[in-house]
């Protein structure tokens, strides 16, 4: 996946300014699919919900290699978030770590094991079904 550069405040690392608004669309897009590659989360798939759906201009999809990754993963996208972005992030699933759903408004991210992933396969849903069936086709079964 393309390294998309932060600028500012968040690649400095350091918390906004108390009255600073509140990222989103594009920019909160970068910081999660940013967290999500420093994590070494793998098969990081964006789907552009823009005109399809209200709930969230775009859905991140991403694998961790175990349960413990998986929790992980989110559990720091969550604090950046927070941190970086002052988006107050919602998640379910990170006690089981199996399935993390975290909903950051403009952005709503999965992360998942892999044998769960394949299992919902929710790039089926979203993305067009050329792209759908091109992922199918270069993802390794986990049965």
């Amino acid at each position: 996946m393309e390294e998309i550069e932060l600028t500012g405040l968040e690649s400095a690392g350091a918390t906004p300014p108390e009255n600073a608004e509140r990222m989103g669309g594009e920019d909160l897009l970068r910081l999660v699919l940013n967290s999500l590659e420093d994590d070494k989360a793998e098969d990081i798939v964006q789907v552009d919900l823009r005109g399809k759906s209200d709930i969230a201009d775009f859905m991140v999809i991403a694998s961790g290699r175990s349960s413990r990754q998986v929790a992980a993963i989110s559990e720091k996208l969550i604090e950046r978030l927070k941190a970086d972005a002052r988006v107050p992030a919602r998640a379910e699933g990170k006690d089981a770590g199996d399935w993390v759903l975290i909903d950051a408004g403009d952005v709503i991210v999965h992360v998942f094991r892999p044998e769960v992933r394949e299992f919902y396969q929710l790039e089926k849903m979203w993305l067009p079904a050329e792209d759908a069936a091109k992922r199918a086709s270069t993802t390794p079964s986990y049965a």
